[in-house]
């Protein structure tokens, strides 16, 4: 399922200009996905760069189909940024993407009334997850931090296991979102990936940063007062709204709450205003809010992979494509940012 990108492929993707040196550039690149595990380990990159164009996990959610263009729209625009001493495309290894391709299309003919619909959703779901986790257990086990590039939520599932089977032991998470992901176990989507990973023992404590109260159900909070020790959040509204809670003091709050082991940063374009994605709001973070975010927690030494997902951006509207290619990839490197 992996296609591994070669450099050969990427040129075709830089616009040159003299005297400048593109980021696309001095990125490195595998020669094929024999031995990946051993190719990752001779590698001198610290990043790795991977694509996840599916939108599968969404349609079993219930939500908008998209997010499988968000891969295609960051890495063009993350490959024509500038190679300088503060933005190294040396430290960044573009491994290539999980097609998913063939998946995709059987989702697309599935019968929407047929009783089992969501049902046959959630089982391509899970044959996504075991692609997903095996691939970031590699990655993690070579030592390297994996950046995910989605595709849905559902993804954070198999981020999660992959680098808790990396790393021998269960992991952290912080979620940048409007949502928790913390639905019933009633099936793999989008929704629930976080409630999966907690359940099997993968995802050790939660961090929700920014949860919108008017999304969240009574259900879901009952539950996080449940587990209140290794379950906590914040909401949009006590910090922007009724600004009740400083931005930068909430940070560090959660940052307190996961540093003491490797801790996944997932961030869904969800939350971020006027963002073309599969649930977009008119009220939520700002575009530069989400890169402090990734900055933040990119810097601690912990921060074992970078999750950004629920992008869809329309491929046939230009200016969609660029806005969420230059956002993603200035979370990109923010995250990477020394």
């Amino acid at each position: 399922m992996l296609k591994v990108y070669t450099k050969e492929l990427l040129d075709t993707y830089i616009n040159l200009r003299k005297g400048e040196t593109k980021f696309g550039e001095r990125v490195t690149t595998l020669a094929a996905a024999d031995h990946l595990e051993t190719a990752l380990q001779e590698s001198n990159a610290k990043y790795v760069l991977l694509g996840i164009p599916e939108d599968i996990g969404i349609m079993a959610n219930r939500g908008k189909a998209g997010a499988v263009t968000a891969w295609k729209a960051t890495l063009r625009l993350l490959l024509n940024t500038q190679h300088n001493a503060v933005n190294n495309g040396k430290r960044v290894l573009i491994l290539g993407h999980l097609d998913f391709s063939e998946w995709l299309q059987t989702a697309k003919k599935l019968d929407t009334n047929a009783l089992d619909y969501y049902e046959q959703l959630s089982s391509l779901v899970s044959k996504i997850d075991e692609e997903v986790s095996y691939l970031i257990f590699q990655i993690v086990k070579a030592g390297k931090k994996p950046i995910i590039i989605g595709g849905g939520h559902n993804n954070a599932y198999g981020n999660i296991k992959g680098t808790a089977l990396g790393t021998s032991t269960a992991i952290n998470v912080v979620n940048f979102d409007a949502h928790t992901d913390f639905r019933s176990l009633e099936g793999r989507h989008s929704g629930n990936s976080f409630s999966y990973a907690f359940k099997y023992g993968f995802l050790q404590k939660y961090f929700m940063f920014g949860l919108h109260e008017n999304y969240t159900s009574k259900k879901v909070f009952n539950t996080l007062e449940e587990y209140a020790d290794r379950l906590h959040y914040n909401t949009f509204e006590s910090i922007e709204i009724r600004q009740e809670q400083g931005y930068t003091f909430q940070l560090h709050r959660a940052l307190d709450f996961i540093k003491n082991c490797p801790f996944g940063v997932e961030i869904d374009c969800d939350s971020i205003e006027n963002i073309p994605s599969s649930a977009m709001t008119p009220s939520g973070f700002s575009a530069n809010q989400a890169r402090a975010f990734a900055s933040f927690f990119g810097k601690h030494k912990n921060a074992a992979y970078l999750h950004l997902c629920e992008a869809a951006p329309n491929e046939n509207d230009a200016d969609e494509m660029y806005r969420v290619g230059k956002l993603l990839s200035y979370l990109i490197t923010d995250f990477m940012r020394k």
